[in-house]
């Protein structure tokens, strides 16, 4: 099967009601996805070995395709509960300055001040408060000192879209500091170079379409070195169950792991990872580029304010409408059967590679039909 045809199958398999547009909140469960879950709960109730045994695989499996999309070796995976797991294991075992924007989404800061206050003085929050919430080289430059030893960013920031210059703040940093990368809002729509990241985490539950619980995290061979594995529990021993010993961590990254893994949320991983693959990133980002190329068109005609960035290399699949009087379109939105994310003076709208044409007419026709005059003043 071609790479087009995969695509085209890719896209088919969107099924959501026409006016969803809120896949930076949550992503509705694939029907490849959906039909896993039933396949291997059933083996499950089976009670035989070799069918537990098969779906344990799925952990495999879904760290070898994560593994695949990062660039990255296999060892280096672990599969977690959610993304802010995978922080916390890099968060809690690190010493030094962290820096880290006051505007990122709490899977950063709060479990960055809550590492903070359970170090005893080890490591510390740097706080930045860089223009508009953007996390620029400039903005982490200024704050760089010997104390820094990491940097911990979201790559395409919750409020704005923003993506950051992963290479840049690579470059910034220097070798010496690690780059601990919350990926959520870009991992599977975004080609990107992420191995420059020494620590990405991810999760499923948006732009995979694999529900909860479907959390992954990358730990590079400078993580494993920096980073103490403080949280491993006795998942993370890389051996037998230590039932008559206390084994020292694992060697690779199952370090960074407390349990064992839910084998269903691993098979739902594996299922949305795979569906990503084979469809191609690169035809993904596309497709959610022009998406949000139409939206910031409609945005423009009725004159709604957009704070997301316009050039597609610094953007993902956000693009967050800032009217004077956002209630009212906030309302109109809903009233016709859009869905969408309202927060504060902002109302965030978030188009995947499936988000069909009637979508799109349905936030077109919504705005016309309340009047520009309740958003913005004349």
């Amino acid at each position: 099967m071609s790479r087009v045809s995969a695509f085209d199958d890719f896209l088919a398999t969107f099924d959501v009601e026409p006016g969803y547009l809120n896949w930076a909140a949550n992503g509705p469960l694939s029907p490849s996805v959906r039909a896993e879950v039933f396949a291997d709960a059933d083996l499950l109730g089976s009670g035989r070995p070799s069918s537990l045994a098969l779906v344990a695989e799925r952990v495999v499996q879904a760290k070898e395709t994560a593994a695949e999309l990062l660039g990255v070796e296999a060892a280096e995976l672990t599969v977690q509960p959610s993304a802010t797991y995978g922080l916390m294991h890099a968060l809690y075992g690190l010493s030094g300055a962290v820096i880290a924007s006051s505007a990122e989404f709490p899977s950063i800061s709060l479990t960055l001040e809550r590492a903070a206050q359970a170090s005893h003085g080890e490591v510390s929050a740097r706080w930045i408060d860089p223009q508009d919430g953007h996390v620029t080289p400039d903005a982490v430059a200024e704050a760089l000192d010997a104390e820094v030893t990491a940097l911990a960013v979201s790559h395409v920031d919750f409020r704005t879209g923003f993506r950051v210059d992963l290479a840049a703040l690579r470059d910034v940093i220097g070798p010496d500091r690690l780059l601990i990368v919350d990926a959520v809002q870009s991992f599977g729509i975004i080609e990107d170079d992420y191995t420059v990241a020494d620590v990405i985490v991810g999760h499923g539950y948006k732009w995979l379409r694999a529900g909860r619980g479907t959390g992954f995290a990358r730990f590079s061979p400078a993580a494993r070195e920096r980073i103490s594995p403080v949280l491993s529990g006795f998942g993370g021993v890389g051996g037998p169950l230590p039932v008559d010993d206390l084994p020292a961590p694992a060697s690779d990254a199952s370090a960074y792991t407390v349990n064992a893994p839910d084998p269903l949320a691993a098979a739902r991983l594996a299922v949305g990872l795979s569906d990503v693959r084979d469809a191609g990133v690169t035809h993904i980002e596309e497709a959610v580029a022009a998406h949000v190329d139409a939206i910031l068109e409609i945005a423009d005609r009725h004159g709604i304010p957009v704070r997301s960035p316009r050039d597609r290399a610094r953007r993902a699949g956000i693009v967050t409408l800032a009217p004077e009087h956002p209630a009212p379109l906030s309302a109109a939105l809903t009233n016709a059967g859009v869905v969408a994310t309202s927060r504060g003076d902002a109302v965030r709208v978030a188009p995947h590679a499936g988000t069909a044409d009637d979508t799109l007419r349905m936030l077109d026709d919504a705005i016309a039909s309340a009047g520009n005059e309740k958003f913005t003043s004349a």
